[in-house]
């Protein structure tokens, strides 16, 4: 997985200060991001403080492990299925 050039200390102190009424440009200016990023976060994380995110890519990190068990459980049923057809 990718690490962001950002923290997530980081990305909530941006955010904050655009809500205290700093302009985009300014902040991405000052950050060296673009404000393609800004608003990226803002979708993803406005309104959210520092342990929900935590939380949320918690969350995130477990659903990966999950669907990959899940498909590697798949994958051996499948093959035993196939191993079990071809004996009959």
């Amino acid at each position: 997985m990718k690490n962001g050039r950002f923290s997530d200390a980081q990305i909530m102190a941006v955010l904050k200060q655009a809500e205290g009424g700093v302009p985009v440009s300014e902040l991405c200016r000052e950050h060296g991001m673009s404000s393609a990023s800004f608003y990226k976060w803002r979708a993803k994380f406005g309104g959210m403080d520092a342990s929900l995110i935590v939380e949320m890519k918690d969350m995130a990190e477990q659903n990966r492990r999950l669907k990959k068990m899940y498909a590697e459980m798949s994958m051996q049923n499948e093959l035993l299925k196939e191993a079990l057809g071809k004996k009959s």
